[in-house]
């Protein structure tokens, strides 16, 4: 076993490898070169390579809230679910009640 992002600190940095962090990553799909995690504390959808380790955040501010809008624009609250159909992702918005689909 062999961490591939993320650190034993809860936070919400964008980095490579354990030099990334996550509050609660719930739930992850992937599209055979990414993984997308729902990070359920921080309100954020994040990515990360899998080939490197590499971490951005995709949509969501660490903020909560319900907002529409591109990257960090936009704003969740809860994100416990996330799937993909190849295109898009989908993801359940626990906090607000509502599946949000991001293009």
């Amino acid at each position: 076993v062999t961490t591939l992002a993320g650190s034993t600190d809860n936070g919400s940095t964008n980095g490579t490898g354990t030099a990334a962090s996550f509050y609660s990553p719930y739930s992850m799909t992937n599209d055979g070169t990414n993984l997308y995690v729902a990070d359920y504390s921080n309100h954020l959808i994040r990515k990360i390579v899998i080939s490197t380790g590499v971490v951005t955040t995709v949509a969501g501010s660490t903020t909560s809230g319900s907002a529409n809008g591109t990257g960090t624009a936009a704003s969740f609250y809860g994100p416990v679910g996330i799937t993909t159909d190849g295109t898009s992702l989908f993801v359940v918005d626990s906090g607000n009640h509502s599946i949000r689909k991001i293009d």
